[in-house]
C-alpha cells in the first residue's frame, strides 16, 4: 500500500484549523505526481507527515485531481488538535470540514481514544465507513488496531470496501487507553472527571485543560446505541454497523505477568516464542487456544489472555496526550 497522512493547514471561519489526512494511491506513478503537486504547498521532506497550506476540501479535490482511485480517509477524526471533529481545530461535522469534497472521504478512522460504539451515537458519521488503523509511530505499535475487509487483498478491494462499507469487523484498543479519551492537563497532572464542565480549566494553574474525546464525542452524539458481545467476544450494536472486537497488546499482557517493562528482554523473549509458534500477535490475541499459549509461555500469560478476551480489565484513563494504563488482573492480583 502506498500512502501517507498529511496535515492539511488553513484557516477557515476564523479560525485556524491543522487537520490529518490519510491519502492512498493506486501506483507508484501516482504517488510520485501527488507528491510533485504536494509540493506546491508545502515541504515533502520535513517529516513522516507532509504539511500542506490548503484546506481539507482543496487536498482532497487536488489528491482525487492526480489519480481517481485516490482514498481519503478522515485520520483519527476526534484528536483535539488534529482531527477533523476534533475539539481544538476541528468542525462539527464532516460536511463543514470537506465542503462539496466530501463525498470524496473514503472512511473515517475513529482513533485509538473511541472506539465504534462511541461513533455509532453520532448521526453525522452514519454515511460514512468506520475504520481502525493502528497510528503506529514505531514497529511495536503495528496492528494495535486494525480493520478486516471483505474480499482479496489487493488496492482494489481495498478502495471498494472502504466505499461500500464492506468491513468485517474491527480490533480496537479499549478507548479509555488512548491518549485523548478525557480531559486535563498534562503538565499539571491533572485529568478531568467525566461529570465536570467539559470547558473547565485547569484547577492547578488555571489554564485551560484539553477537552477529551468522550466529551467531544457526547457533545455531537444524538442518541443512545445499545451494545452487546457474542460469545466469540465481537462487540455488536443496535445500529447496525459492523462488529468489533476490543483487545489489549501482548507485550503490556505478558509485562504484567511477568512483573516487568513491556520493553525488557524478558517480555521480548515470551512475546517472540508465542508469535513465532501461534502465528502471530493478533492469532496469539484472539484465536488461539488457551492451552496452546500456555505450553508456549506460562499458565499466567495463558490465564492474562483469558482474561483479555473476556474483557474484565481496568483502565486509567489516558488524557492531554498521556496513554491510560491497562490492567488485565485486579490491583494487588497480579
Amino acid at each position: 500500500m502506498l500512502g501517507t497522512e498529511v496535515c492539511s493547514v488553513s484557516r477557515l471561519a476564523g479560525r485556524s484549523r491543522r487537520v490529518h489526512v490519510l491519502l492512498f494511491v493506486p501506483s507508484i506513478g501516482s504517488a510520485r505526481d501527488l507528491g510533485r503537486q504536494l509540493a506546491r504547498f508545502g515541504r515533502m521532506d520535513a517529516d513522516g507527515r507532509p504539511t500542506v497550506r490548503l484546506s481539507p476540501r482543496d487536498l482532497v479535490h487536488l489528491a482525487r485531481g492526480v489519480d481517481p482511485d485516490c482514498l481519503v480517509v478522515a485520520a483519527h477524526v476526534w484528536t483535539p488538535w488534529y482531527g477533523a471533529l476534533g475539539a481544538r481545530s476541528g468542525f462539527d461535522s464532516l460536511a463543514e470540514c470537506f465542503g462539496d469534497a466530501v463525498e470524496g472521504v473514503a472512511a473515517v478512522e475513529t482513533g485509538l481514544s473511541s472506539d465504534p460504539a462511541m461513533n455509532w451515537t453520532v448521526p453525522g458519521l452514519d454515511d460514512f465507513t468506520l475504520v481502525s488503523f493502528s497510528d503506529a509511530h514505531s514497529a511495536p505499535r503495528l496492528g494495535r488496531e486494525a480493520t478486516l475487509l471483505r474480499g482479496e487483498p489487493g488496492y482494489g478491494s481495498l478502495a471498494d470496501g472502504l466505499r461500500t462499507g464492506a468491513v468485517a469487523s474491527t480490533l480496537e484498543m479499549h478507548p479509555a487507553q488512548g491518549k485523548y479519551h478525557l480531559g486535563g492537563h498534562r503538565a499539571c497532572g491533572y485529568r478531568a472527571d467525566p461529570a465536570e464542565p467539559p470547558e473547565r480549566p485547569c484547577p492547578v494553574c488555571g489554564r485551560g485543560a484539553t477537552r477529551g474525546v468522550a466529551d467531544r464525542v457526547a457533545e455531537l452524539s444524538g442518541r443512545s446505541v445499545r451494545t452487546w458481545t457474542d460469545a466469540g467476544g465481537l462487540v455488536h450494536g443496535d445500529a447496525g454497523r459492523p462488529p468489533f472486537r476490543r483487545i489489549v497488546g501482548l507485550a503490556d499482557i505478558v509485562a504484567e505477568a511477568v512483573g516487568r517493562r513491556p520493553q525488557s528482554a524478558a517480555v521480548r523473549g515470551h512475546y517472540m516464542r508465542l508469535v513465532a509458534e501461534l502465528g502471530g500477535e493478533i492469532g496469539v490475541l484472539t484465536a488461539a487456544p488457551l492451552a496452546d499459549v500456555e505450553a508456549a509461555s506460562t499458565d499466567r500469560i495463558a490465564e492474562g489472555i483469558g482474561l483479555a478476551r473476556a474483557g474484565t480489565v481496568s483502565v486509567e484513563p489516558g488524557y492531554d496526550g498521556r496513554y491510560g494504563r491497562v490492567r488485565v488482573w485486579p490491583p494487588g492480583g497480579a
